[in-house]
């Protein structure tokens, strides 16, 4: 495989389906060789742009062909599982979008098929590959920010309603923002749902997570807000910063603000001698498209062997997290453990 492009099949044309043929198509690392969809006006729509590449209502050609080293995964969350494991047992290399599978038993089992086999797994946790995300992990890795204290994080929009719960659906973007820049994962979570169009189904989320490094995080969530926000803010002893995705262009505010305190002083109100009122600072940040650098990542780890930013380890990490979390709700938001 090394030195001429790999052979991709895409399959599931929704949503988030043409996204990935478009950055796989233009990508030197890659050549698409099948895009796949059971909804033929969807097919025939994407054909279109692309007549050079295969359209099929069938994954089996795809899985039979030795061109396609890879598969590519845009389907609903309730068949990752059970097309992952066919890509596998087929010996591809397989991207799984988000969520990596709707249960911890199958993402571990996809991990586990896809050490045995010896290909790649990879969970498409778009997010991690965003120059703000990236430049928010840099902050905390150099220490920029000081320790941690807490990370709130805001999602919210009007729709789309999805077949399963707004936790599934929303939820995976910051769950593995936040495990990536802190670099670990929740010891324990709580999540409150309401359901407030549709009985079964949560289409508001508050949920919290302890990190063994004493950060909390709190993530709201809501297919029910006139506005949309995609806003997380990142508050440490040394500086805080503040990322809004919706921002088209200064993405990522850090605020040299803060407490300072006298150590030697026995209540708080002696102890907090001032308020640190500094300088803000607005950073570059790569501006690329994150499906860009995903897709380079993917092709990477197959002809090198190295792990990517959100291998299957990763994505099913988040998914741990997820169900940990739908038990706290089931127990009117108690505190679980992951």
């Amino acid at each position: 495989m090394e030195g001429k492009p790999l052979g991709v099949a895409v399959v599931g044309l929704g949503y988030w389906g043409p996204n990935l043929v478009r950055n796989f198509y233009a990508s030197d690392q890659w050549s698409v060789r099948y895009i796949v969809d059971q909804d033929t006006a969807r097919l025939e729509r994407v054909v279109r742009l692309y007549p050079a590449i295969a359209g099929s209502t069938s994954i089996d050609a795809a899985l039979a062909d030795p061109a396609v080293d890879a598969v590519a995964l845009a389907t609903p969350p309730r068949t990752h599982y059970a097309l992952a494991v066919r890509a596998i047992d087929a010996g591809k290399h397989v991207l799984v979008e988000k969520p990596l599978a709707e249960s911890s038993r199958d993402a571990e089992d996809l991990c586990e098929r896809a050490r045995r086999a010896g290909v790649r797994l990879m969970a498409d946790h778009t997010f991690l590959y965003t120059g703000a995300v990236e430049k928010l992990q840099e902050l905390r890795a150099s220490g920029e920010l000081g320790k941690i204290y807490y990370i709130d994080s805001t999602r919210v929009n009007l729709g789309l309603f999805q077949e399963s719960n707004v936790v599934w659906d929303l939820a995976p973007h910051d769950i593995s923002m936040a495990n990536y820049v802190l670099d670990e994962v929740p010891r324990s979570v709580a999540l409150h749902l309401g359901t407030c169009v549709h009985a079964s189904v949560p289409d508001v989320a508050f949920l919290t997570m302890w990190y063994p490094s004493g950060c909390l995080a709190h993530v709201h969530l809501s297919w029910l807000s006139p506005v949309k926000v995609r806003r997380t803010m990142v508050s440490g002893s040394l500086k805080m910063a503040v990322w809004d995705d919706v921002e088209p262009t200064e993405k990522i505010y850090i605020y040299d603000k803060g407490v300072i305190l006298d150590p030697t002083s026995s209540t708080l109100q002696q102890q907090m001698v001032s308020y640190r009122l500094g300088d803000l600072h607005v950073p570059l940040v790569d501006n690329r498209e994150a499906l860009v650098k995903l897709v380079a990542d993917f092709a990477r780890a197959i002809r090198a062997g190295t792990p990517t930013r959100s291998d299957g380890e990763f994505g099913a990490g988040v998914v741990r997290v997820i169900e940990a979390a739908l038990r706290s709700a089931q127990r009117q938001g108690s505190k679980v453990d992951v």
